[in-house]
């Protein structure tokens, strides 16, 4: 890569940042004008005319960046089976060629790999897999428009933005909920990536990208097609998830309807295809529902009815969430029934009971456990519930415990392992005397000796 990338010219300006993000630092609407230099893109300038747009893209220090991005983001291999090392070896030969190809309007991306993401509920969900080329290509891209164009959207979308999250999302919806207006209009669209409509999109891009070669290589991502069992799928509609740009492709084609609920005055959060509109009564929003299916129907974009409702904005789930009601009628937020459910679900999963373990086998299973407990742990951190943090605590040590009791198998070996451990004559042959009730003797005596203090020095993270 480094070689491929001395081929090309470069121009003065600022190195990339670390992870090569698009977008990391807040941009103002001045960093929109000519010769002004992206945040965090190298030394891509935001030129304006055919072909300049996709120059400042192929500049060395902005693909630099959207390499490191996409090598840091470790995706698999897309149709062609190039993994991030053997494109970097390709790069180092055929880049000068790609380059050309990218200017000329000549290149053409390959189809994308298509992958079915199983949901929580049964359901499934596609993915399209670019190869690692179309990736770095659709990165750089991201990191010259998104500084253009982000600024432009309505401060109520908060989906795949920089500097904003989920939780700006949830904490408006709280705001919202706090000041009265206690009914949302919870809209859910149904399919939404692979519905969105190949022309519509370009039509709304037009009016924001004066660039004829990036509209020219956006068209050709959107008809790459799929590729499903070695037969590729053309398509006129959908940009599959999977690729760099479809995020902020999506955010751009659901602008315009952010700007009418803005126009018309309503308090909204919006985070990718899921937007909750609230409102003071039950008929206000019935009427703000008959308008949304309009609108999204003129972007040729359904509701999904069965997931959508107007309905209490108290217990309703958004992002993971739900919102109640504490003392003093302050609205506080709360892990939602469902998200508790996948949580237990995943832990089951991660910490199957099934087979025999040694000691070192069990402080791996909680090593593998700490990256998806900080993550859960992080996401979650605006709850407002306490109890329930202690809870899930005491559960996952109760499951830890009967896991280390059923590796330890018979009573001969519990006994001699606790006494190992430091547990009291009489804890350990109490514990041990029922050897075969793996749960409910982890819930007595054994918690005197397997305590809060061990799992800590396991390396368990806490919840609570």
């Amino acid at each position: 890569m480094s070689k491929a990338m001395r081929q090309m010219p470069g121009q003065p300006g600022r190195a990339g940042v670390a992870h090569g993000e698009a977008g990391r630092d807040p941009v103002s609407d001045e960093a929109c004008g000519p010769s002004q230099e992206h945040q965090g893109t190298g030394s891509a300038k935001q030129t304006v005319g055919t072909g300049a747009l996709l120059e400042a893209a192929l500049t060395r220090e902005n693909l630099w960046a959207a390499w490191k991005r996409v090598k840091a983001n470790k995706g698999a291999a897309g149709v062609d089976g190039l993994d991030i090392e053997q494109t970097h070896r390709l790069l180092q030969t055929k880049w000068p060629q790609i380059r050309q190809e990218l200017l000329a309007g000549t290149y053409r991306p390959m189809p994308v790999r298509r992958v079915m993401i199983p949901k929580p509920d049964g359901s499934q969900r596609e993915l399209g897999i670019p190869s690692v080329l179309d990736r770095l290509i659709q990165q750089a891209l991201l990191q010259v428009l998104q500084p253009m164009i982000d600024p432009t959207f309505s401060e109520h979308s908060h989906g795949f933005r920089p500097g904003r999250s989920a939780h700006d999302a949830v904490k408006a919806a709280r705001g919202y909920v706090q000041s009265g207006k206690r009914v949302v209009v919870d809209v859910d669209l149904a399919k939404f990536f692979d519905r969105v409509n190949h022309d519509i999109l370009m039509e709304r891009l037009k009016r924001r990208i004066p660039d004829t070669a990036v509209l020219r290589l956006i068209r050709a991502y959107l008809n790459a097609g799929i590729m499903d069992d070695g037969v590729k799928v053309e398509r006129d509609q959908g940009t599959p998830q999977g690729g760099p740009l479809s995020p902020l492709l999506a955010n751009v084609l659901l602008d315009e309807v952010d700007k009418a609920l803005e126009a018309r005055g309503y308090c909204f959060a919006r985070y990718a295809d899921d937007a909750n509109v609230y409102v003071g009564s039950q008929r206000a929003g019935e009427r703000v529902m008959a308008w949304l299916r309009t609108r999204y129907g003129n972007l040729k974009l359904q509701i999904n009815e069965a997931k959508s409702a107007v309905c209490s904005a108290l217990g309703r789930k958004f992002l993971g969430y739900e919102l109640w009601v504490a003392k003093g009628r302050e609205v506080k937020c709360a892990m939602a029934n469902k998200a508790l459910g996948n949580f237990k679900a995943r832990i089951r999963q991660l910490t199957g009971r099934s087979g025999g373990r040694s000691m070192a086998q069990v402080v791996q299973v909680v090593q593998g456990l700490r990256p998806y407990l900080r993550g859960w742990k992080a996401y979650f951190g605006l709850a407002q519930t306490p109890k329930v943090w202690r809870k899930l605590d005491k559960w996952l040590r109760h499951r830890l415990r009967a896991i280390q009791l059923k590796q330890w198998r018979n009573s001969q070996t519990i006994y001699r392992e606790l006494i190992a451990l430091g547990a009291t004559e009489t804890a350990a042959t109490r514990v041990a005397g029922s050897s075969r009730c793996w749960w409910r003797n982890s819930d007595g005596l054994l918690k005197t000796v397997l305590t809060i203090s061990y799992f800590d020095r396991l390396g368990l993270p806490r919840l609570s």
